[in-house]
């Protein structure tokens, strides 16, 4: 099968991702066989080529925003019928044994594995999954719509969860790329007023067309106090603004897995307490209570498509801030 196979982590100017043929993947016990359609470019896959996430399998087929169909079913595998349409994300699997798993918080357990990065991913012809892991795919959303919910989407659904905000709430967003575009539509559902700081200026327009009450710089300061914020960027020097925008008691969540270091920062930003939190992973009920919204909404994703043999160029196009919205790579027949 064709497939973009990372062998050593390298800056993406450096076209790391090499475009070969492997081996077509046979499933294990409990695992399922997915022909790829979609799959969505995340930051995160950027982290893991750039090496900024330490390498945990080499060489790796990146990519965790996986839609397709199942093609075959390893023993016991019974969950799924042949040639039905799912998606694949980036909790590979959790061990359902360690003291968070047994607590219900899988996203923090103890030997998890992750889709395109401990075993290999979605920029391939075909992927392996665990089926308890894997996800139906709402009627509704094509694949190229249906590809980016499943990390952009779903992490910026936690990162919502995890900020407190509620109706009537003033909720600011730091960085407006792939999960923000869709985290702003659950807001907006719920009656809260989102603030969006972003460099860009396509992106502050893609802000306000999606409901954004306010746009402005990364660092500007909005008009109003705000009760909670994301920052969806990976910039530590983001995180001292942001507190400074909060009002008394109010959360900041850090949405990324990766950051650049946070600058020492006067205690008074903290006090009268303002809280820092980070998102990690998610749980699969995460992903269930969102998929589940994004149709009723029904969520609408910007995108723009990639043929797998590029995958390079979108990942360098990412990096430098030029998609609005959520780029896919669209996996040639």
């Amino acid at each position: 099968m064709k497939a973009c196979l990372l062998r050593a982590p390298a800056p993406i100017e450096s076209n790391p991702l090499e475009f070969t043929d492997v081996p077509i993947p046979e499933p294990g016990e409990g695992e399922i066989r997915v022909r790829v359609r979609m799959c969505g470019v995340c930051r995160t896959d950027l982290h893991v080529v750039e090496g900024e996430l330490p390498p945990v399998k080499s060489p790796v087929i990146p990519g965790h925003q996986v839609v397709g169909m199942v093609e075959k079913a390893g023993p016991g595998g019974r969950r799924f019928a042949l040639g039905a349409r799912v998606g694949v994300a980036w909790l590979h699997h959790a061990d359902g044994t360690c003291v968070y798993c047994k607590s219900g918080a899988e996203n923090l357990c103890d030997h998890p594995t992750f889709t395109g990065y401990s075993v290999d991913g979605g920029y391939a012809e075909y992927v392996i999954a665990a089926e308890d892991f894997v996800y139906p795919i709402p009627e509704g959303f094509g694949d190229e719509q249906a590809a980016p919910l499943l990390c952009a989407g779903i992490i910026g659904f936690r990162a919502l969860r995890l900020s407190g905000i509620a109706a009537g709430g003033r909720l600011g967003f730091y960085g407006f790329g792939a999960a923000a575009h869709v985290a702003i539509q659950v807001a907006r559902l719920w009656n809260v007023d989102v603030y969006a700081a972003t460099r860009d200026a396509r992106h502050q327009r893609l802000a306000r067309e999606l409901g954004a009450v306010w746009t402005g710089g990364t660092l500007d300061a909005p008009p109003e106090k705000l009760d909670a914020a994301i920052i969806f960027a990976p910039a530590g020097e983001i995180v001292p603004a942001a507190l400074g925008a909060l009002r008394k008691g109010g959360t900041l969540v850090l949405g990324g897995i990766h950051m650049s270091a946070i600058p020492s920062f006067d205690y008074e930003l903290l006090y009268q307490e303002r809280v820092i939190r980070s998102v990690a992973n998610n749980t699969r009920r995460d992903g269930e209570d969102f998929l589940k919204l994004a149709a009723e909404i029904p969520i609408r994703v910007q995108t723009r498509v990639f043929p797998l043999r590029e995958a390079n160029r979108a990942l360098s196009t990412l990096k430098n801030d030029a998609i609005s919205g959520a780029a896919v790579l669209k996996i040639e027949e």
